[in-house]
């Protein structure tokens, strides 16, 4: 596994316009993509921060992930995601050293990157996600 670089960073917010404009106003970055992942009951906004992304999450269903966090833990970082070249030999790695894993293989996410979460139980608290083009 070769992980080349933080492709995202992923949060949670409870509304995704008021975040657009926060980010654009006193970041200064440009919102530019905004996708619905129907399966994820999720709305997202990407915004580039040099070879990194910051990927804002609104939840589409109280009863998605995106909902759940929110009426847990409120607004804020929700996951960390690393570029990798091949997501599915990430996840067996992953595995193969003891990791639990939420994905067992591949799936599509937004902007059509291939992705699989990892257990934050296994990886000190933090959601891992590893995506590839």
């Amino acid at each position: 596994m070769n992980i080349t670089h933080i492709e995202h960073i992923g949060i949670a917010v409870e509304n995704l316009e008021e975040a657009i404009a926060f980010y654009e106003k006193v970041y200064g970055l440009k919102c530019y993509a905004i996708e619905e992942v129907a399966d994820q009951k999720v709305k997202t906004a990407f915004f580039k921060v040099g070879q990194t992304k910051i990927e804002l999450l609104e939840s589409t269903d109280p009863e998605g992930p995106i909902g759940k966090f929110i009426a847990n833990k409120g607004q804020g970082i929700h996951h960390l995601a690393f570029a990798v070249e091949n997501v599915g030999e990430a996840l067996e790695n992953a595995e193969d050293n003891g990791v639990r894993l939420i994905d067992k293989g591949p799936r599509k996410g937004a902007e059509g990157l291939s992705i699989g979460f990892l257990h934050p139980k296994s990886t000190f608290g933090v959601l891992t996600e590893f995506c590839a083009e």
